[in-house]
């Protein structure tokens, strides 16, 4: 909000060249407020202008809100100096996030304006596989020993602690380098001067290893709700930290990725308005050609019933409605089972569970739809006679297929993302389409089955 109020008095200022006035506005607003300000300027030439006017204790940290597309824009326009004072100045962890989407050519130029230990950390973090902990993790953390004295740790965290991305969590480590507790800070700060670092500890700690999944330290931080947590390789030793930051930026993109594979489209690459039309027309038309096929079952299936088909017209009347139900019965319980799982609600283990619980859900909901089929089909020929003699016997037809029909999308929904996961597949590409492209096709074999039970002798 605050950047949509000085955003035209920043455009005017940067026209007018009044730049004592423009660095004086600059230094009342916060740095995310800053690169908000920079995102909305249309050309690069002029971010730079503002840029190189922000507090320079503030740069780096404006600079590592931005977006990729704008902090390469801003290296192509600043000085070489300016350039390796941002570059070596960075959050390891942020640096890597932007080593990892630029363009090879463009990441080389950038470790070489790093200078010799900040090279060397940026490479060893993009040596971790992508996606793990690794390309997470930042090494600026404060670690202690358990003998020193809180005197000692204080005197520590004078000399280092600035460098640290977060302050709020002390580390123990022993003689070689290995984790072996964590200490909030405000234990230091309250504990008497002589006391030790082992009479603070109580050896109960979470940490990660750095090649577990980024979606592990989502799932960490959610359960236990840390500002940091340690990361350790397979010996023990501590090499690095994760902030609850850089986890929400995982979630988020995990989330989008999720939203849009339930959506039956490959998760993009890019923001959408960025994302190439060819390249979206890439990620869609796979999936839409799979559901296309999958619907082509459903034409067969109809055409199998023809003949049932030609001596009642009535029945077609219904198929939409009975499709759409499953479909839509499917694609619910799809979509609560794949959100429960991702949270870490429920496990494997516990199908069993879901799908007693489904099945029960699937009778009622079922029974509900088709006590108001059977109604809307009594209430039309009482009304108008629409249905015939038969009228009740097509309201039974309709109400026991709308039971089979949702009992079964419920089941379906709900255990299809379970069977993917257990096959190492991502259960949000359960999607809702493809839920209910599966289960339009069984829906029309249950009608015509209860059809060919109930009806045969008389309108069959």
């Amino acid at each position: 909000m605050i950047g949509n109020v000085i955003f035209p008095e920043i455009v005017n200022l940067i026209e007018i060249r009044d730049f004592a006035t423009l660095k004086s506005v600059l230094d009342d607003l916060l740095p995310q407020d800053i690169a908000d300000l920079l995102s909305d300027i249309p050309t690069p030439n002029e971010q730079a202008v503002v840029f190189r006017l922000v507090p320079k204790d503030a740069a780096t940290e404006i600079f590592e809100y931005l977006d990729t597309d704008i902090q390469l824009n801003l290296l192509k326009a600043l000085g070489n100096e300016e350039v390796s004072a941002i570059l070596n100045d960075m959050s390891a962890d942020d640096r890597t996030t932007l080593l990892e989407e630029v363009p090879a050519s463009v990441a080389k130029e950038i470790l070489l304006k790093l200078s010799p230990d900040e090279r060397k950390i940026a490479k060893t973090l993009l040596g971790y596989p992508e996606e793990s902990i690794g390309r997470l993790m930042t090494p600026d953390y404060v670690a202690v020993r358990s003998d020193w004295t809180v005197s000692q740790v204080l005197d520590h965290l004078r000399d280092v602690g600035k460098k640290s991305e977060t302050l709020d969590m002390i580390y123990v480590v022993n003689s070689k380098g290995i984790l072996i507790d964590d200490i909030q800070i405000k234990e230091f700060l309250f504990a008497p001067l002589h006391s030790t670092v082992e009479e603070l500890m109580d050896g109960n700690y979470i940490y990660l290893y750095v090649y577990d999944d980024q979606e592990k330290a989502v799932d960490t931080f959610q359960r236990y709700g840390l500002p940091a947590i340690p990361v350790t390789d397979n010996s023990g030793i501590l090499i690095g930290i994760v902030t609850h930051d850089d986890v929400i930026n995982v979630a988020q993109e995990e989330a989008t990725e999720d939203f849009q594979k339930f959506g039956a489209v490959e998760a993009l690459d890019e923001p959408y308005a960025e994302t190439p039309l060819l390249e979206m027309i890439k990620k869609r038309a796979g999936w839409l050609s799979v559901l296309f096929l999958g619907e082509t079952a459903t034409a067969a299936a109809m055409a199998f019933y023809e003949h049932a088909i030609a001596k009642a017209v009535v029945l077609t009347l219904f198929i939409p409605l009975i499709i759409s139900s499953g479909g839509n019965s499917g694609s619910q319980a799809s979509t609560l089972v794949i959100r429960a799982l991702s949270l870490g609600e429920i496990t494997l283990k516990e199908w069993w569970f879901v799908m007693k619980r489904e099945i029960i859900s699937g009778f009622l909901l079922g029974f509900i739809l088709a006590l108001l089929g059977f109604i809307k089909i009594y209430i039309s020929e009482a009304s108008t006679g629409a249905y015939g003699e038969h009228w009740a016997l097509i309201g039974l037809t309709l109400g026991t297929t709308l039971i089979g029909v949702v009992m079964w999308g419920t089941v379906v929904g709900s255990m299809l993302p379970f069977i993917l996961k257990r096959l190492g597949f991502d259960p949000a590409t359960s999607s809702a389409p493809f839920v209910a492209t599966l289960v339009d096709v069984t829906g029309l074999i249950i009608y015509f089955t209860f059809a060919s039970l109930l009806l045969t002798g008389t309108l069959l």
